[in-house]
């Protein structure tokens, strides 16, 4: 796979978590940016808009969206 995965996530986020898992477990490898250490709440908005959630999940230059979307973008893709 030579796509590469980024994850935003905050701490404490239960889906955050689930998606950073389920990429373990598949041998994906990927980039985390954590809220607070990596980047301001101020910066995530601009990024992905106000109101955006975690995780944010990026493959390449193409934003998936939040982990539901990224559990069907896995699934569709064959690769968990």
């Amino acid at each position: 796979m030579n796509s590469s995965f980024t994850v935003y996530s905050k701490i404490g986020c239960p889906f955050c978590t689930k998606i950073m898992k389920l990429l373990e477990m598949s041998e994906i490898y990927y980039t985390e940016y954590k809220l607070g250490r990596d980047f301001t709440k101020e910066e995530f908005y601009s990024k992905f808009g106000t109101g955006s959630t975690f995780p944010r999940v990026i493959v390449g230059d193409q934003l998936i969206g939040g982990c539901s979307e990224a559990v069907k973008y896995l699934r569709e893709n064959n690769l968990v």
